[in-house]
């Protein structure tokens, strides 16, 4: 039976609107719980516990109470994160005495939206038999005649104490002297981020770090990074790191203003563990991953210093699979989602700061230097919005329109179209290597979608 709430990354949708209606998601919960429960049993602990985090969108504080009387009622006991990062849900759950993590974040979408992402102990997200269970029970629990309640739930603020801790040991320099600038999205890295670099030493220039509940991603974090990097240029400031709502991406800034996303992040990270010998995985030849969205020119500097790419499917989901499925310490997206296995289970933008800016420290140049060779191929990204999907297979104007800018672009070139995991959108990306005919073609493209589903 296809899905019908569970996504790829969790459930999302606009707050209040099913499925994040207060009946569902009071479901959820009972649902989530009754798992949690009898996976507990299972597993030989005494009592089932969840912790729950949640970024700043209005609608968190509501979803938070709601699902823990679904918890409570189904014999689970709830733990409030309060204000925290995905990533840092995901590392409490797998270091303390949790069956599982809840992150109420809808990452860098606008506030009106939220979601519900579980991960189990180990911090890797549910299986998808488990979800699907959950799922099923959802329906259970939503079609009984009672009306959704809530508890109050008060924040546990160690628990964030402890993931800044564990943050802040992977780091073993001082930033002293040095000044960075940090756009927190007005979302979950706003308090966390200022004081982890303040700690290190740092001089820290915080912007966007004032939540009101409906700022969130609001033309600020790693989505709108023309303020910071005005922001490093005018400071003098060394680094620059933008975070988005939920803070597993980071998107960073050298000293001149040049923006250093998710490729470049991979490419300095993987250089590093290049040359201490951290790389080859159970293919034995050093390899790290990224999804079809990297730019070419990452695969060509990759290759320039003896590494290969191994490309999969857009979603961190698809990266860790192929991370774990080789045995490979690093992989990530574009977008500014990476992967250190070393030390996280997901995507952490506070940790992937730390990691380039260490590298910078370590071998005394900027980020400039570090992604000098680095040579971006023209990429264009277009969203067309639909409202009844079809396969694009079933499309074949759409499928003319690709051979030919496949054809035309050749091995210089690639043209991916795909359906968004989360949103109505369908997303067409051409890389060539002229700026002017990669826009023609995307627009091309986009145009073959619109009028294929209209009909």
């Amino acid at each position: 039976m296809p899905r019908q709430l569970f996504g790829t990354d969790g459930i999302r949708g606009v707050a209040g609107e099913y499925p994040l209606d207060p009946k569902t998601v009071y479901a959820f919960g009972r649902a989530l719980g009754e798992w949690a429960s009898a996976a507990a049993g299972k597993r030989g602990h005494e009592s089932a516990r969840i912790v729950i985090g949640m970024d700043t969108r209005e609608s968190g504080p509501q979803f938070a109470a709601l699902i823990a009387a679904g918890l409570r009622r189904s014999g689970t006991e709830p733990v409030f994160a309060g204000l925290t990062t995905t990533p840092g849900i995901a590392y409490v759950t797998r270091v303390e005495d949790f069956i599982a993590g809840l992150m109420i974040s809808a990452s860098h979408n606008p506030y009106r939206d939220n979601g519900l992402k579980v991960f189990d102990h180990s911090g890797f997200k549910l299986e998808d038999k488990i979800e699907d269970g959950i799922e099923q029970r959802i329906f259970t629990f939503a079609a009984e005649d009672c009306e959704p309640v809530s508890v109050a739930v008060e924040p546990d603020a160690t628990l964030g104490s402890r993931y800044l801790d564990f943050l802040a040991s992977t780091f073993h320099r001082s930033l002293k002297g040095r000044k960075i600038v940090l756009d927190c999205a007005n979302g979950s890295a706003s308090y966390l981020g200022p004081e982890l670099f303040a700690r290190l030493g740092a001089e820290v220039v915080a912007m966007s770090c004032a939540p009101d509940g409906r700022n969130i991603n609001l033309n600020c974090g790693a989505l709108h990074t023309e303020a910071l990097r005005a922001a490093v240029v005018a400071h003098g400031a060394d680094y620059g790191a933008a975070f988005d709502g939920d803070a597993d991406r980071c998107m960073a800034v050298a000293r001149t203003g040049k923006v250093i996303d998710g490729d470049h992040a991979l490419l300095i990270a993987g250089r590093k563990l290049h040359a201490e010998g951290k790389l080859a995985g159970k293919h034995g030849s050093p390899a790290i991953v990224a999804t079809v969205m990297s730019n070419l020119g990452l695969q060509r500097a990759l290759e320039a210093s003896g590494i290969e790419l191994i490309r999969t499917r857009v979603g961190d989901k698809y990266v860790l699979e192929e991370l774990l499925r080789s045995d490979l310490p690093l992989g990530g997206e574009q977008s500014g989602h990476v992967i250190f296995r070393e030390y996280a289970t997901t995507g952490d933008g506070l940790l992937t700061a730390l990691r380039i800016i260490e590298q910078a420290e370590e071998t005394g140049q900027c980020l400039d230097e570090l992604t000098a060779d680095f040579h971006i191929y023209p990429q264009r990204l277009v969203n067309v919005r639909f409202q009844v999907k079809r396969p694009l297979e079933e499309l074949p104007s759409v499928q003319a329109e690709i051979r030919a800018t496949e054809a035309e672009f050749g091995a210089a070139g690639r043209v991916l179209v795909r359906f968004s995991g989360t949103e109505p959108l369908a997303r067409v990306m051409v890389e060539g290597p002229s700026e002017e005919r990669v826009l023609v073609r995307a627009q091309e493209i986009a145009a073959a979608i619109v009028a294929a589903l209209s009909e």
